[in-house]
């Protein structure tokens, strides 16, 4: 079963674990059908859980009132923790990823050497590469941060959003929220911002920018519930989900 830690972002649907028992028995993704999903990215500071739940709600009851038994979910620390379940190790262990560092040399020798659970670099990329393109095909789902946006590919009945803000509003939000000072909180804001884009760029294969989302939300100018009003018509239009 999937950690009940997370059951909040997934809801009831057992979808997820019925395709990872497939995907752990090295079942081809294939054999899954592909459903529409959206992925939600964002630059540090600007909250997406809150609008990926809202927007989850609406979608399932646009369904629920045609008559389709199909739920929404929104993940995102979901895609760790059945990554980290995959490979047998805990979700600390390929934490790193996600922070757009590799191991080094050395690292590999010694993790090699020192435990029978050691994963090589690229077994743990690849893992979780499969895990979140699986996700993306499996549909009905918001996909928030993690490098969603990179599988819209393999997905073609997609939506791919990117919030944004003006450096300054984000600087006074991470300040007060984390306690940090404004040079501290300016530091931090574009290590994140690197490391969330070196992850896009590695799942793509190449150096991504902004063309790469469908549309893109500034936080400062734009309130959550008309966000949520705007990917709700752009879903109807793109027909992810029906009129």
């Amino acid at each position: 079963m999937i950690n009940q830690t997370y059951a909040g972002e997934i809801g009831s649907s057992n979808v997820f674990e019925r395709y990872f028992s497939e995907i752990l028995s090295e079942r081809k993704a294939s054999l899954i059908e592909t459903g529409p999903y959206i992925s939600i990215s964002r630059d540090f500071g600007c909250m997406a859980n809150s609008i990926a739940q809202k927007l989850a709600l609406e979608l399932t009851k646009k369904n629920k009132n045609l008559g389709i038994k199909t739920p929404w979910k929104w993940i995102n620390k979901v895609i760790l923790e059945e990554s980290a379940k995959a490979l047998d190790l805990t979700p600390s262990k390929i934490e790193y990823v996600f922070q757009s560092k590799r191991k080094t040399m050395m690292d590999e020798i010694v993790g090699a050497m020192s435990t029978r659970y050691y994963k090589s670099d690229k077994k743990i990329r690849n893992t979780i590469t499969e895990v979140i393109r699986s996700i993306a095909k499996t549909g009905n789902v918001i996909i928030v941060g993690r490098g969603g946006v990179a599988f819209r590919k393999d997905n073609p009945h997609s939506l791919h959003i990117k919030l944004t803000a003006p450096i300054e509003w984000r600087v006074d939000r991470i300040s007060k929220n984390y306690n940090k000072s404004r040079e501290e909180a300016l530091r931090y804001i574009l290590e994140i911002d690197l490391e969330r884009k070196y992850l896009i760029d590695s799942f793509v294969g190449y150096e991504t920018d902004c063309s790469i989302f469908d549309i893109t939300f500034n936080r400062q100018t734009i309130e959550e519930d008309e966000i949520v009003s705007i990917i709700l018509n752009l879903a109807e239009s793109r027909k992810l989900i029906k009129r």
